[in-house]
């Protein structure tokens, strides 16, 4: 009996798990076609003359203990500490942080990291989410306290009773004045569209059961006690204290994945980009892949299909064509899109005023959320805090600026040397660095790495009722399934997949479940 075949499109989370997983539990051999020459996708790590750069910032942590053991099985826990977890001495002449020894040798380990993260508003910086410290009320002042108190009581006795956007959404949970303040002048820099115009489904899978009451109980807990825990089971996402983190970033747990899927039997093809997939009898019989280098075409028969390229451009590869329903609703998908401005630098400005202590110039946030009005700057990462390893001179301080545009607008059509001084100034104009302590830059552009809950979202449905039938087909991952997925939830797509498969069920509903149904990620 010939062996059978899985192809999968794309070497991101979603695809790496699947084709660990086969070559795992299965005689199935994976195929990965990568259209790019990165393995991670989204959560690739860039590494621009020695200093290393997350694309958007991925915290390992998930309340799934699967997910959790499966990281853990292929980066361990580091057991010292990281170089930042030392006692650094400064040198009184240089007032530099001398070279402080690698603890371990070993690259291949995942570190215990702390959250920190703040919002900047006001040219203040707010705990996130928004707690009821007396920082936070100077910042905001008495008569800004007094409308969020009366707005959020206001919200709890009158709720909107049939939430129709995220507007309604984070009202509900928030009140009018802390959503008008802190929530949707960023979430609108994200999606580029006003928030009455964003399904609710939005806050639903990004926001779960977070509120207003769990962080002030969660506060209230905290002082007390914390949960040490790694898997903080007790503890909603956006307010864990700990995550785990590869020492060289997000990338290096996925090369080690993709190493580990070719030294099993497994075949990774990079700048392979499926241009054509063949549909006979109701299933998928193989694909057409473009090499980007040699620009050669070639077919690829096969028994499984798992697609994380974005729906859009599936359907559009179907041969032959689909309904036009079906093409309709593809066609009418939207992304948002994503630049990185990777800046080194002496120092942070922002450093000498913050009243929480630093280290050589750097305030302790792993990113911190730019709600300032002026700037179209979203987020700003601080890569020696995510991993003192993704730095290549302890003394200097490597940042990545955040922005969310779409492909061929205003921002993304500026050239590199525009879009870094267009950024830097930004930055200086809100008083986070000075321009004179910026000693190099770099931009990093990725497309359609968020699907949008808006365009024909409504009628995805049409999509789904189409590829579900298909059997040998699975949609999993973020594009995949055109669904804001973390990377734990994307995983479990992929497992939740080879599972059908080795069990033979037909039924996709379950891997739509996974960052749908709160109780499937948060407590099984």
């Amino acid at each position: 009996m010939d062996q059978r075949t899985a192809i999968i499109i794309g070497a991101g989370p979603a695809g790496l798990t699947a084709a660990y997983e086969l070559l795992e539990k299965t005689d199935i051999k994976p195929i990965i076609f990568e259209m790019s020459s990165d393995i991670g996708g989204i959560s690739k790590t860039v590494n621009y003359k020695g200093n290393r750069i997350d694309i958007g910032g991925h915290r390992f942590f998930s309340k799934s203990d699967r997910v959790m053991d499966w990281w853990q099985n292929i980066l361990p826990l580091q057991g010292k500490p990281a170089k930042d977890d030392l006692i650094l001495h400064r040198d009184v002449t240089t007032s530099t942080i001398q070279n402080a020894p690698d603890p371990e040798k070993d690259d291949l380990v995942m570190l215990i990291r702390e959250r920190i993260s703040r919002i900047f508003f006001l040219r203040s910086f707010f705990d996130y989410p928004i707690s009821l410290k007396w920082n936070t009320f100077q910042n905001l002042g008495i008569v800004r306290t007094f409308k969020i108190g009366m707005s959020y009581i206001k919200a709890r006795l009158f709720p909107v009773r049939n939430e129709k956007s995220l507007e309604d959404f984070l009202i509900n949970r928030f009140g009018k004045e802390l959503y008008l303040l802190f929530f949707k002048n960023y979430t609108e820099k994200v999606w580029g569209v006003p928030c009455s115009k964003i399904k609710p489904e939005w806050g639903a899978q990004r926001i779960k059961g977070l509120s207003v009451s769990k962080a002030l109980l969660h506060a209230v807990k905290s002082s007390f006690s914390k949960d040490s825990s790694l898997g903080q089971k007790k503890t909603e996402t956006s307010l864990i204290e700990q995550f785990t983190y590869p020492k060289l970033g997000p990338g290096q747990l996925w090369e080690e994945v993709a190493r580990q899927i070719e030294a099993k039997g497994g075949k990774i093809y990079m700048k392979s980009r499926v241009v054509g997939i063949d549909i006979y009898a109701g299933v998928i019989s193989g694909v057409h892949c473009k090499n980007d280098e040699t620009k050669s075409i070639s077919k690829h028969n096969c028994d499984f299909l798992f697609s994380t390229m974005p729906v859009k451009e599936l359907i559009s590869s179907m041969k032959p064509e689909v309904s036009k329903s079906v093409q309709k609703v593809a066609e009418g998908l939207i992304y948002r899109d994503f630049i990185t401005v990777g800046v080194l630098l002496k120092k942070m400005k922002i450093a000498n005023t913050t009243k929480i202590k630093t280290i050589n110039n750097i305030v302790p946030d792993n990113w911190i959320y730019i709600q300032e009005r002026d700037v179209k700057l979203g987020r700003l990462q601080i890569f020696n805090n995510w991993s003192p390893y993704m730095v290549k001179d302890p003394n200097n301080v490597w940042i990545g600026l955040e922005y969310f545009c779409n492909e061929g607008d205003e921002l993304w059509s500026k050239s590199d040397d525009d879009f870094a001084k267009f950024a830097i100034d930004e930055l200086s104009k809100i008083d986070i660095i000075e321009k004179e302590d910026v000693l190099d830059s770099t931009v990093i552009r990725m497309p359609k790495t968020y699907p949008a809950y808006f365009g024909t979202y409504d009628d995805f449905y049409i999509i789904r009722d189409f590829t579900d039938k298909i059997e040998n087909l699975f949609l999993i991952g973020r594009n995949g399934m055109h669904k804001y997925n973390n990377a734990d939830h994307s995983m479990l797509t992929a497992m939740t997949a080879v599972e059908n498969i080795m069990a033979d069920i037909k039924s996709k509903e379950n891997i739509w479940q996974v960052n749908a149904d709160q109780e499937y990620h948060e407590e099984k």
